[in-house]
């Protein structure tokens, strides 16, 4: 009986997860109900966002811009969305560029296991400071942050600038809300694959 009331509190727990997920991806798409979306405007879609996330992190990071300038290449998703309810996952599309050219575009997914109930969207930078750690990341087929690299959250000193160790690291991660750069939080597990869209 004690077995059958915990499968029921899984099953429902999971099914309210799904739908919560479901909602939050929904809410994410770029194109009007009923629209189809032609590979062409998926892209164009993703390359605007991918814009406005360069420019948020600009106005927002003293020193993003010239780290961006310097760095081999840029894998920016606009808009990761998660959603948790016992257990999390998140979600989101993105392009990678090399200087202004998108050169790729890839997904990031990830799980979780949190109690706070609801979705939030965030855009998440990851800069590769050096060729060698774009070319791993470029011949890997599914890349997962922690396993086969470590990013380096990026964090703003006393002074309002990037710390200077940081930068330093092969691959640097931003994480942003709506409140601006977020710290302390986990990219370990994101796991980012190559998509066509």
């Amino acid at each position: 009986m004690h077995n059958t009331h915990n499968n029921r509190f899984r099953t429902l727990a999971g099914t309210a997860l799904l739908t919560a997920c479901s909602l939050a991806f929904v809410g994410c798409t770029t194109t009007k109900p009923g629209t189809a979306s032609t590979p062409s405007s998926a892209r164009h879609a993703i390359d605007a966002d991918v814009d406005a996330a360069l420019s948020k992190l600009y106005n927002t990071v003293p020193g993003s811009r010239e780290l961006v300038a310097r760095s081999a290449a840029t894998l920016v998703f606009p808009s990761v969305i998660s959603a948790s309810l016992g257990l999390g996952a998140e979600y989101g599309r993105g392009a990678l560029r090399e200087g202004s050219r998108t050169v790729g575009y890839y997904s990031t997914t990830a799980g979780s296991v949190g109690w706070q109930a609801g979705a939030q969207s965030r855009a998440v930078i990851y800069v590769f400071s050096t060729r060698d750690a774009l070319e791993k990341f470029r011949a890997s087929k599914g890349w997962t942050v922690g396993a086969d690299a470590t990013v380096a959250l990026a964090t703003v000193g006393a002074n309002g600038q990037i710390d200077s160790n940081t930068i330093r690291q092969p691959v640097v991660g931003y994480v942003l809300t709506n409140a601006g750069l977020e710290a302390g939080v986990a990219l370990q597990g994101a796991k980012i694959s190559p998509v066509m869209p």
